[in-house]
């Protein structure tokens, strides 16, 4: 898909290419013994130059990958790039212990096929079969020419539109394997390919019925005109039948080569040249048989339909269009192609042509030529000489079509084998099986032998053969085909249309001539096309696909093949999101935004859990995790912590997002998150943290930045929730290798868990004691709209707070103060310069002036916990949250008033909203 043109100045005669592909295998490392590097850069360097072996994502039949020097590499200070890794003074590859083995160029060693020999020949040899030699004439009689010609043309319309649709995304990047399966699975995601590979490997499964069967009637037609029929017609079908299709499928273990597929395109050719002398030679014993050569009075007759046997149009459509199938072959090997994106759309479109013009000069051929009802038997309007010839043609034809082709190369300079699959059953299959979407099916992606082989598909293929071929009526097997192919088609059109629609970077085909629109109109024509063959057998179709698409999204495989399903996700959201951000903030749509400081989100399930019951499919969460601590090694973290955790976000079914930042402190890391976190209106708006239990132990210079980040939340007009659980919120330290647990922990980790059990019918007590804008009514609320918490009920209390403090009592007060006392300044006891240096030093110290100033606070807060415990002792409480003044309330008698309002309570959130409204009573 690019051009790449190499200059090297001064390599003088020397060939540019030979400097990527010829005889000089070397480490891209490597800059010292290497010239090439020298040469074009005129200094050695790590720098590796452009080659495509770097873009390989695998090292199957495409090529080895090559490994490009990370920008840590480049980047990051020699000395710390040493050891193993080599750097500029090592020997060996990054990441490794050695030196690398030299790495083959493939370009040079294989073997690429032209259009002709690649997609042409392959594409006609599928394309031409049994419904030329035994039923297009049928197909004749009941149609009549001109409706035959419209029956070829409308298949015609939708081969060439899927041709056009193949031909762009063969042409976006190399199809391996898998034919349709691996067209639409890498095109539209793992769903739409698992279900549509399914149904596909099904479809050519039944297909080798189609042409077993067809095969068998000419053998049964040549055994009655000579009258040495075994049973009857019927079971003599299913006979031959049974016996060619365990002759084929030796034949497919064994395999086929080149040569003989071309002997057999060439006895395809004959065949139909035999017939087109034919009908210029008329001779009287072929009257009998309707034969008179070309008349006008016999084509005016032929020319209008005489449908019988209660056919219809569509019924002879739907007979014929397998006939129409077989354009994907070429594209199936767009890897082993010589130049792809001309071959594949030049192959496919006019191998589309010729077999079209083919099939329409036959058909008026034969409507010239021959009459309805010279025998009584529709099906008996063909020369004896080319029923003959028909019969030796299908069987030839077998050994090409079913399972699967191989062949040899010898190359010149070394023998390199490969494998080249065509696009039936036991491939399609083994490459489904091998993606593990159907974990129950991994048995059939065990390959054997050097080239893989599929036994246990081409053994399961036999069996689903065997029991359509017991049905023994080619017109009912191959409604069953059109239809399974025209929703495979449906999909191809489809995956271009959506492709197109989500405009991914990564969707660029060279082949140029195709229309996103006209994808579109071809994937509902195909599905209108499926209706109107057969309806019942469409929906079930429809339901089949509908029915593995459920199943592949519910089990989510563990895979990744960047679809266009992936873009047109990441389209719609962009465009959702600037177009929310025109939109002004309404109070009705008002939702808790929520930014949760949980560090490690495994650390602190707790508090994800209990957040979660009330922003899933509501509002947003963000898990924020600061990392301090040397920056180097931080950066590092941070990549691997944001897959990680994000992972195990998805996996908990947690519907939030991971931000990790590095900061110095928790305030700084905060203050980042808090200010650049979320994107346009999909911004947090509120702060979610877990109470530090451990204040009193911790150096106060941490629960000085701890209140700090109150006070900056404040400050971005922030709401904010601390959740406090008696037992604790870090299990971090529980997470390590499993060793007896003492009383404390099991409690710590029963506890961490509660909030992902159904809460049964509990109250939720909201303790309203100052509006705040209704953020303390809302989150109750949304709780409450959760399976989990559905039976519980909200219970608010409105506590009239003029002098309900007196009423506190003494042992509490005689605890608060207990609990202050280390962390008083005591000033009044000190000289006033000791006492100032002492504030100055620790500005979180309680004063006695402040403690006197805010005494009426500070006993609201002990007599609220007092009436939480005598009201809500067995319910989750909600509580507002105190706001403390910044610069006038040290961060010690702080944590106290909410340790004093929090303790020994069930489970708690205490809430502040930033006092814009969040409820409105208007509709």
């Amino acid at each position: 898909r690019f051009r790449v043109n190499f200059v090297d100045p001064s390599a003088g005669d020397e060939s540019p290419s030979d400097l990527h592909s010829g005889g000089h295998h070397h480490y891209y490392y490597d800059t010292h013994t290497n010239t090439y590097y020298l040469r074009t850069f005129g200094h050695n360097t790590m720098d590796a130059v452009p080659r495509i072996d770097h873009y390989r994502h695998t090292a199957a039949d495409l090529g080895e990958k090559l490994i490009r020097p990370s920008l840590a590499e480049l980047h990051d200070e020699l000395d710390k790039v040493s050891g193993p890794r080599g750097g500029p003074r090592g020997g060996g590859v990054p990441g490794t212990a050695g030196p690398l083995p030299s790495i083959p160029l493939l370009g040079a060693e294989r073997v690429k096929f032209g259009w002709i020999k690649g997609v042409l020949v392959r594409c006609m040899l599928n394309i031409w079969g049994v419904m030329l030699f035994i039923r297009l004439s049928w197909i004749v009689g009941q149609a009549g020419i001109g409706l035959s010609v419209v029956v070829i043309a409308m298949a015609t319309v939708v081969t060439t539109i899927t041709g056009l649709s193949t031909s762009a995304i063969a042409t976006n990047g190399f199809v391996r394997g898998g034919g349709a399966y691996y067209l639409i699975s890498r095109s539209l995601g793992p769903e739409f390919g698992g279900a549509i590979g399914l149904i596909f490997a099904f479809a050519n499964a039944v297909a080798v019925a189609m042409y077993v069967v067809g095969f068998a009637e000419t053998v049964v037609e040549l055994l009655k005109e000579n009258g040495t029929l075994m049973i009857d017609e019927m079971n003599d079908i299913r006979i031959i039948g049974a016996i060619t299709v365990v002759i084929l499928l030796g034949i497919s273990v064994a395999g086929m080569e080149w040569e003989a597929k071309i002997v057999l395109l060439v006895i395809l050719i004959l065949a139909i040249g035999d017939f087109v002398i034919g009908t210029f030679i008329p001779l009287d014993s072929k009257k009998a048989k309707g034969f008179f050569g070309y008349k006008a009075e016999i084509f005016m007759e032929n020319f209008g339909p005489d449908f019988r046997n209660e056919e219809t149009f569509f019924s002879v459509f739907a007979i014929f269009f397998p006939a129409a199938t077989g354009i994907l072959a070429g594209a199936n090997i767009s890897g082993d192609l010589a130049d792809p994106q001309s071959a594949i759309p030049k192959g496919t479109l006019l191998a589309i042509l010729i077999t079209t013009l083919v099939y329409m000069g036959i058909a008026v051929s034969v409507g010239s030529c021959v009459v309805r009802d010279a025998t009584g038997n529709v099906n008996n309007t063909i020369i004896t000489e080319l029923t003959n010839l028909a019969c030796v043609v299908t069987i030839l034809y077998f050994l090409m079509f079913f399972f699967l082709k191989k062949q040899q190369q010898k190359q010149q300079q070394k023998t390199h084998s490969e494998t080249k699959f065509f696009y039936f059953a036991p491939k399609i299959f083994q490459a489904l099986c091998k993606d593990n979407i159907y974990p129950g099916f991994q048995m059939f992606a065990k390959g054997y032998g050097k080239n893989n082989e599929p036994l246990r598909g081409y053994l399961l293929t036999f069996l689903i053969a065997l029991g359509f071929i017991l049905i023994a009526e080619l017109n009912v097997i191959a409604p069953i085909i059109s239809n399974f192919f025209l929703a495979s088609y449906a999909l191809i059109n489809f995956s271009v249309f959506h492709a197109s629609l989500a405009k991914s970077p990564g969707w660029r085909p060279a082949f140029k001539y195709y229309n996103m629109w006209i994808s579109l109109v071809g994937a509902i024509l195909c599905c209108i096309v499926m209706f109107v063959i057969n309806w019942w057998a469409a929906l079930l179709t429809y339901v089949i696909v509908l029915g593995l698409y459920i199943y592949v999204t519910y089990k989510k495989p563990d895979v990744n093949w960047g679809s266009s399903t992936q873009a047109l996700t990441y389209l719609n959201a962009l465009q959702h999101s600037i177009r929310l951000s025109g939109v002004e903030d309404h109070v009705k749509n008002f939702r808790p935004q929520c930014l949760i400081m949980t560090g490690a989100p495994n650390a602190r399930p707790a508090l994800l859990h209990l957040v979660h019951a009330f922003t899933k499919n509501v509002g947003l969460m963000i898990c924020g995790h600061v990392h301090m601590g040397p920056r180097r090694q931080a950066m590092k973290e941070l990549s691997t912590d944001l897959a990680k955790y994000q992972r195990w976000l998805i996996k908990n079914k947690m519907k939030a997002f991971y931000a990790p930042v590095h900061a110095e402190d928790l305030r700084d890391g905060g203050q980042y998150l808090m200010q650049a976190a979320g994107l346009g209106r999909m911004r947090p708006n509120t702060l979610v943290v877990g109470f530090k239990k451990n204040w009193r132990q911790s150096d106060m210079r941490d629960v000085e930045t701890y209140i700090n980040l109150f006070h900056d939340a404040f400050d971005i007009q922030y709401g904010v929730v601390v959740i406090r659980l008696k037992e604790g919120l870090d299990i971090s330290h529980l997470q390590g290798p499993s060793s007896p647990l003492n009383l404390a922990d099991q409690r710590l980790l029963d506890a961490s868990s509660q909030f992902q059990k159904k809460q049964g019918k509990s109250n939720i007590d909201v303790w309203w004691l100052f509006d705040d804008g209704g953020l303390t009514l809302l989150i109750p609320y949304l709780i409450t709209t959760k399976k989990k918490w559905k039976e519980c009920k909200i219970r608010v209390f409105i506590v009239y707070l003029q002098n309900f403090h007196f009423k506190c009592l003494k042992n509490s007060i005689a605890a608060f103060e207990e609990m202050i006392e280390p962390f008083r300044l005591h000033e009044d006891d000190k000289e006033q310069e000791v006492a100032d240096k002492m504030k100055e030093d620790e500005p979180w110290r309680i004063t006695d002036n402040e403690l006197e100033l805010y005494k009426t606070k500070t006993y609201r807060q002990i007599r609220l916990n007092e009436l939480l415990k005598e009201h809500s002792s067995t319910a989750n409480v909600i509580v507002i949250l105190p706001v403390a003044r910044k610069g006038a309330v040290s961060s010690a008698l702080y944590m106290a008033w909410l340790e004093a309002l929090s303790k020994d309570l069930p489970p708690i959130l205490l809430v502040r909203g930033n006092h814009q409204s969040v409820l409105t009573f208007y509709s």
